[in-house]
């Protein structure tokens, strides 16, 4: 079988989309929704969706790109591009989604459809690593699961692939027909059902009949009972059915878990016979994954003695990319635990991301099972360096080696990783980033340990989808139109910097804000472009600011002339911000200054006010209701006054975090987001809708058995009156753990359990009372995550959540994870 060809003219076709095409013959290999993300551009199409933002606003920076092929909605864009192919149509994403059932349709393969609350993603991993031997198989990037992810992951079925593996999200009812019409999988799993993504379903059986729609037409249904109470076998989909379960009656009936030196045995009864098998994970949930995949083989006709042999050799999944503080100022990220072609698109994407450094370097190994021959495979990873404008490129392995000649950046290869760490010492890493990425057999987490900055065994995890997650939901919250300005002050609430500002730049926020100018200075340094208003400025600071074009708070008269006598005779139109005084009563004008600063603003040429705003004093509490809406009225009134006297209209902001999300009309030109960004919003339950940003660890130096009456720590502060043990973890004062969490009032999490603090906090370490748990030195603990929140440990000691993020110091090292 042929792979099909798609002209432009027979994608409009396929799509019944009206048509204006420049060249009729334009292939499309490649569709696109994302501007940033452009593999081959004269072969691409780019779909202009409408989500958060309008996808149409892209098509110029698309266009940059060489793209040359739109699908649309909006007309309005035909004329500006009269050497591009357009196919408009009434909804793009509907669109997108026919174009990948039609080529669905052209191919006879299986396809397993995966779907659930949890595991999707490894359960799809695992099956390809257990089954890549026997097939040659298509599978879902990463977690490409949505409305828009499953059409691109089906868009790259060929005509090779004799099996499938797509997994498929919903979020709401009357999703999952049109996902399960692209996939079309005669073999449905079913991982479980549990709380994850519930806020759109009104039960829990409306979610499990809504996840079963993807399976109505399968031939094979695996799943658990368990998590299928709802509803009766005889009504669940599918002609036939595989079942397990741990505690139930099941076509594989696991009867005994046992945890084994890092391993973890299992015993189950499969057709009146007993079996077995050895999973290489000790966690809960790789533990029930494992089972998912265990029932799989079988339920597909593998022997139980294939099964586990195959199961053994299971190898960690790495969901996300690491960025890390590397050697001699370098930025490194960690992605040294797999190597596919679709995975170093998306490595590169962010390698693109960071700006810090100008130069950009690719540590990469041999990639395997990629189902090109080799001189296809590394072709089209020389374009795709050339695309991503790597600088350098270090290739590990003999077959990458061998098409050295296809390689136009500078470049150097070694025939294994040994050789690599053995040259190591005359290699001269300085001021770049660098992308580790390598097929597992090559253990590039050797590498990635030579390259990173040795520093402290604390660890602050900053998940970066799930603060694009957050950026996205407010977002939805705010009108058409509505620019937002990021609050990167504090170095990101404690979070980083410069990583957390690439983020939002990558993800087109308009405006970012700092405390104070040495704050911006450091940004600008880390090549971020997008305005950037010092909130703060200092008189001492205002020659570098205006070198470094960023854009001052204007407060008082005083701050102004002072602003304005640092401004050359050259300087016209120096963007700044005038900072109003609605209620809070900390820095702004008033209603008094009104007149002066009238005469100031007229008598000047060098200034251009960007915006006029103030700061809500309690937005997020309703009883201060009355007050919030005197404080909008005062600023809209003062506002009104100024805009008469400049005769042109800035932008307007005043809403917070907690504003965007209970004052609508707060809104105005712009909004400012802050703590929200992080997972924390006062005016939501429970932060409702957000994602938990940051976790922070540590780990467990020694473990002490101490007798009755003894004593813990400084000042014997900390006493076992009927003995017991403690643990001691890698955290003290000095990293940001304040004393006041002393003596119990403060718990971490070890091993799944809350144990409280004994004795009091020292500079660097802290003690646990873990008294009665299998606890040993290396064991990891959590200060705080999505159980053990940040909100707890403020109320634990009566502060805030800001001063508990913004307490972390520096010396605690920070790691970015990006899926």
């Amino acid at each position: 079988m042929l792979n099909p060809i798609y002209t432009i003219s027979t994608v409009a076709e396929i799509l019944n989309a009206d048509a204006n095409l420049f060249n009729t013959e334009a292939l499309i290999t490649h569709l696109v929704i994302d501007s940033r993300s452009v593999l081959v551009p004269e072969n691409s199409l780019f779909f202009a969706l409408l989500s958060h933002r309008d996808g149409h606003e892209f098509i110029k920076d698309a266009y940059s790109k060489e793209i040359r092929n739109f699908v649309i909605t909006d007309t309005s864009y035909l004329q500006q591009y009269p050497d591009c192919n357009f196919l408009v149509v009434d909804n793009a994403l509907s669109a997108l989604q026919k174009l990948a059932i039609y080529h669905r349709n052209k191919f006879d393969l299986t396809c397993m459809g995966v779907t659930g609350s949890n595991g999707k993603t490894i359960v799809k991993e695992w099956l390809y690593q257990l089954l890549a031997s026997d097939y040659s198989i298509v599978r879902s990037p990463k977690s490409y699961n949505s409305q828009i992810g499953v059409p691109l992951s089906v868009w790259q079925i060929d005509a090779d692939n004799n099996l499938g593996i797509f997994e498929a999200g919903i979020s709401a009812v009357n999703e999952m027909e049109t996902l399960a019409a692209m996939i079309q999988p005669q073999i449905g799993i079913l991982t479980n059902v549990r709380e994850a993504h519930a806020e759109g379903f009104s039960s829990r059986k409306e979610k499990l009949t809504e996840k079963l729609k993807l399976f109505t037409n399968t031939d094979l249904l695996i799943y658990s009972p368990e998590y299928t109470t709802e509803i009766n076998e005889k009504d669940l989909p599918g002609k036939k059915h595989f079942s397990w379960s741990t505690n139930q009656m099941a076509d594989l009936r696991i009867t005994a878990v046992e945890p084994i030196e890092g391993k973890c045995y299992l015993r189950a009864i499969y057709q009146d016979q007993e079996i077995e098998c050895m999973l290489p994970f000790k966690d809960k949930a790789s533990i029930e994954n494992g089972m998912i995949c265990w029932a799989t083989l079988l339920a597909l006709g593998y022997s139980a003695e294939q099964a586990d042999l195959r199961l053994e050799k299971l190898s960690h999944v790495s969901m996300r990319l690491e960025l890390k503080n590397g050697i001699n100022q370098c930025s490194i990220i960690d992605d040294s635990y797999s190597a596919d072609i679709s995975s170093l698109a998306i490595a590169l994407d962010f390698l693109n991301q960071q700006n810090q450094h100008s130069k950009k370097t690719v540590i990469l190994s041999d990639l395997f099972e990629t189902g090109q021959d080799d001189l296809d495979l590394y072709t089209e990873i020389a374009d795709l360096l050339i695309q991503k404008k790597v600088s350098s490129l270090i290739g590990v392995g003999p077959h990458i080696a061998k098409y050295e000649s296809l390689f136009n950046t500078e470049a150097q290869f070694f025939e294994t990783t040994n050789a690599f760490i053995e040259a190591f010492p005359g290699l001269q890493f300085s001021h770049e980033t660098i992308l580790v990425k390598g097929a597992r057999r090559y253990e590039f987490g050797r590498i990635s340990k030579l390259l990173t900055q040795k520093i402290h065994d604390t660890v602050l995890e900053i998940d970066l989808n799930a603060m694009v997650g957050n950026l996205q939901f407010y977002r939805s919250k705010i009108k058409p139109g509505v620019k937002i300005m990021a609050m990167v002050k504090a170095f990101s609430y404690g979070s980083g910097s410069f990583e957390i500002a690439n983020l939002l730049q990558f993800h087109k926020v308009d405006y970012l804000a700092v405390a104070y100018a040495d704050e911006g200075i450091a940004l600008r340094k880390a090549g971020i472009t997008l305005p950037i208003m010092v909130m703060s400025p200092e008189e001492s600071a205002f020659e570098a600011i205006i070198k470094h074009q960023l854009e001052p708070e204007i407060y008082s008269l005083e701050i102004l002339n002072s602003f304005l006598n640092a401004l050359s005779d050259y300087d016209f139109d120096y963007p700044i911000h005038l900072k109003i005084d609605s209620g809070m009563h900390r820095l702004g004008f008033e209603s008094a200054d009104m007149e002066n600063l009238a005469i100031c603003l007229q008598n000047s040429q060098k200034l251009s006010v960007e915006s006029i705003f103030s700061h809500l004093v309690a937005s997020g509490e309703a009883i201060h209701d009355g007050f919030t809406e005197q404080q909008i009225e005062k600023f809209n009134s003062i506002a009104t006054q100024l805009i008469a006297v400049l005769g042109y209209k800035p932008l307007l902001h005043i809403a917070n975090t907690s504003g965007i999300s209970r004052w609508p009309n707060g809104q105005m030109d712009m909004v400012r987001l802050g703590i929200g960004l992080y997972g924390f919003d006062a005016a939501l339950v429970n932060n409702r809708g957000l994602q938990t940003v940051m976790v922070l660890k540590t780990t467990v130096t020694q473990v002490k058995t101490l007798a009755a009456g003894e004593t813990v720590g400084y000042s014997r502060r900390g006493v076992m009156p009927n003995g017991g043990k403690i643990a001691t973890v890698k955290i003290g004062y000095a990293d940001g753990y304040a004393r006041t969490f002393g003596n119990g009032v403060g718990k971490m999490l070890i091993n799944g359990h809350l144990v409280p603090t004994i004795g009091s906090i020292c500079m660097d370490m802290t003690m646990l009372d873990v008294t009665g748990l299998d606890v040993k030195a290396g064991d990891e603990a959590i200060v705080f995550n999505q159980e053990h929140t940040i909100m707890q440990l403020a109320d634990d000691i009566n502060t805030i959540p800001y001063e508990i993020l913004t307490n972390i110091s520096q010396r605690v090292k920070r790691v970015y994870f990006y899926e």
